[in-house]
C-alpha cells in the first residue's frame, strides 16, 4: 500500500461494538467493517474517542485492535488508538498494533493531570522512540484539557520523520490553519486532519489532509462528496454536500458523551449493529430518536425503513 495514499481522505472513527453483555461483538463489527469499506472510507481509526478505548483495559484494548486489523486483511489502511495516562501502557499498545500489522498508531495526549511541556515532549518522544511505524497525534484539549500547539508539535515534527499527521479536535480554524502552516514547512507531507465533521472544507482549503469525524460512520457519502468535490474543483457540487455537512453537529449535542447517539445513528442508515455502550452509558429514548430522525432528514442522510 502507498503510504502516501494511507494517510489522506475521509477516515471514520469506527466505534467499538459490544453485544448486550458489553462484551465485544466480533459478528457485529465485521458488518459495520465490511459496510464502511464498500462506501469508499479511505482507512479506518479503532480505539479512537467513539471506540471507548479510555473505558477497556490494556488487554481488551490489544485483543480489539488485533481483531480489527486481521479482519481488515489489508483492505484499507488501519490506524488504532494507542494513548492513554502511562507511558509505558502506551508504549505497549504501540508495538502491540505494530506487530498486528497496522498501518499506524494515533495516540492522545495523557488526559488527567496537566504536564508540562518538556514532560509532555518526552512522553511523545518516549513513544516514537520505541516504534518505528508511522504515528499521528491526536488533539482533543475540550478532553484532555490540554492543547497540541503548532509550536509544540513542529518540534516534535522536526526531530521525528515518522511523526507523520494530527487528528485536530478543536473548535478553531485558526488553530487548523496554523497547524497546517508550521507544520508542513518542517515535513510538506505532515498530514492535518480535522475533527469536526463541518471543518472538512475549511481544513482542505488551507492545505490539510481530510476529516477523522464521526459522522463518516453514518454518513460517509457526505463526507466523501465534499473531499471528492474539492478534489475535482467542483464548487456546486461542494456547496451542496458542505451545506448538507453543516447540518450534523447538532447531533452531538443530543446527548453526552455522544457515543451512543453516533451508534444509534449508524442503525438508523441502515446497517444492523447493537448499539450498547460501556457504562455509565447514556439511556435512549423516543425523544432523541426522533430528533436524530429529524438532523439526519435535514442533512439529506437516507434512513433505513
Amino acid at each position: 500500500m502507498n503510504f502516501k495514499q494511507a494517510n489522506v481522505g475521509v477516515i471514520p472513527p469506527v466505534p467499538t461494538i459490544l453485544d448486550e453483555h458489553r462484551k465485544f461483538d466480533r459478528n457485529a463489527m465485521k458488518i459495520l467493517i465490511d459496510s464502511l469499506i464498500n462506501k469508499g472510507v479511505h482507512g479506518l481509526f479503532f480505539l479512537g474517542t467513539g471506540g471507548e478505548f479510555s473505558q477497556f483495559s490494556t488487554e481488551e484494548r490489544e485483543d480489539i485492535a488485533e481483531f480489527c486489523i486481521d479482519y481488515t486483511n489489508g483492505r484499507l489502511p488501519v490506524w488504532i488508538g494507542t494513548g492513554s495516562n502511562n507511558t509505558t501502557e502506551t508504549i505497549r499498545l504501540t508495538k502491540h498494533a505494530a506487530q498486528s500489522g497496522t498501518t499506524g498508531v494515533i495516540v492522545i495526549n495523557p488526559f488527567y493531570s496537566k504536564l508540562s511541556e518538556e514532560t509532555l515532549f518526552a512522553h511523545y518522544a518516549a513513544i516514537l522512540e520505541a516504534t518505528e511505524i508511522p504515528v499521528m497525534l491526536y488533539n482533543f484539549p475540550a478532553l484532555t484539557g490540554q492543547d497540541l500547539s503548532p509550536a509544540f508539535v513542529s518540534r516534535l515534527a522536526a526531530r521525528y520523520s515518522h511523526l507523520v499527521g494530527i487528528k485536530e479536535t478543536v473548535d478553531q480554524l485558526s488553530h487548523i490553519r496554523q497547524m497546517i502552516l508550521e507544520v508542513k514547512e518542517i515535513n510538506p507531507a505532515f498530514s492535518v486532519f480535522s475533527g469536526f465533521d463541518e471543518y472538512l472544507l475549511p481544513t482542505l482549503a488551507a492545505g490539510g489532509a481530510g476529516a477523522i469525524s464521526a459522522s463518516a460512520n453514518f454518513a460517509p457519502q457526505l463526507l466523501l462528496g465534499v473531499y471528492s468535490s474539492f478534489q475535482n474543483n467542483n464548487l456546486a457540487e461542494l456547496l451542496e454536500h458542505q451545506r448538507k455537512v453543516i447540518e450534523i453537529p447538532a447531533i452531538y449535542s443530543l446527548d453526552e458523551p455522544f457515543i451512543l447517539t453516533v451508534k444509534e445513528a449508524i442503525r438508523m442508515t441502515g446497517v444492523p449493529i447493537p448499539t450498547f455502550c460501556l457504562p455509565p452509558s447514556n439511556i435512549w429514548d423516543a425523544q432523541k430518536e426522533q430528533k436524530l430522525k429529524e438532523i439526519l432528514t435535514r442533512a439529506g442522510v437516507p434512513l433505513a425503513e
